[in-house]
């Protein structure tokens, strides 16, 4: 009887000794993997080379509803904020690796007022309908029609391509087209407005690929600041 009992104490012994060192192997797994990402982030956002033509050259980030709202909010509390904040700083990173200077902007800034940069870019993101794609408008009141068009030509090519999200053209509505800034800026800003896709059908893209979503913005805007064509960039692969 003796014998027996102290065979189930040895047994239960060895379960929380096994469950100790399970425990303890899972928190270095997620240690190790918290790395990883830490460094892949960093591998990732030091991906650009200082571009002689970019150099110097202001550009402006609108970080859609900072410092005003949430914008739109998911029933399960995704907001339209977050995205465009995240985006907007990563994308800020990669256009000061090219050697741009970067301003990063609330939705009101009191910097707009008068603002003048080589170009300007406000950051949104669509609905949580269960819709794909992107859009891009510039001032319909543009009184440099042919050079706005351009940079809105320039970030469709660019984003479309890194992202792989389809162009979502008939939704582009006057809130985008008549939009409040572009009423405030330099009228000789160069701006353009995006909608970066659907908090919904696009959720996987705006929320897990949040650096690729910056690469595209960027790749676009040094297009327009360049003169150069976007580089043929591949949807399926990250940023190289």
């Amino acid at each position: 009887m003796r014998t027996e009992t102290l065979r189930r104490l040895e047994r239960i012994a060895l379960l929380i000794l096994l469950l100790a060192l399970g425990g303890s192997l899972f928190l270095a797994w997620e240690q190790i993997e918290q790395a990883r990402f830490v460094l892949q982030a960093a591998s990732r956002s030091s991906t650009l080379r200082p571009i002689p033509e970019v150099m110097g050259r202001r550009t402006g980030l609108i970080a859609g509803h900072s410092g005003y709202d949430s914008g739109a909010v998911c029933p399960d509390g995704l907001r339209e904020v977050d995205i465009n904040q995240a985006v907007a700083s990563r994308t800020a990173e990669y256009l000061r690796q090219a050697g741009a200077i970067v301003d990063v902007l609330t939705e009101f800034d009191v910097r707009l007022e008068g603002y003048r940069a080589d170009a300007l870019l406000s950051i949104h993101s669509d609905s949580c309908i269960d819709a794909s794609g992107f859009k891009i408008a510039r001032s319909e009141a543009s009184i440099i029609p042919s050079t706005e068009d351009l940079f809105v030509a320039c970030l469709y090519q660019a984003y479309e391509q890194v992202t792989g999200l389809p162009r979502h053209d008939g939704s582009i509505t006057h809130d985008m087209t008549k939009y409040h800034a572009f009423r405030v800026i330099d009228p000789k800003t160069p701006a353009a407005i995006i909608e970066l896709g659907f908090m919904g059908g696009d959720r996987e893209v705006l929320t897990a690929e949040q650096d690729r979503v910056a690469y595209g913005l960027a790749q676009g805007i040094i297009c327009f600041l360049s003169g150069k064509a976007v580089p043929t960039l591949p949807a399926s692969a990250p940023p190289p």
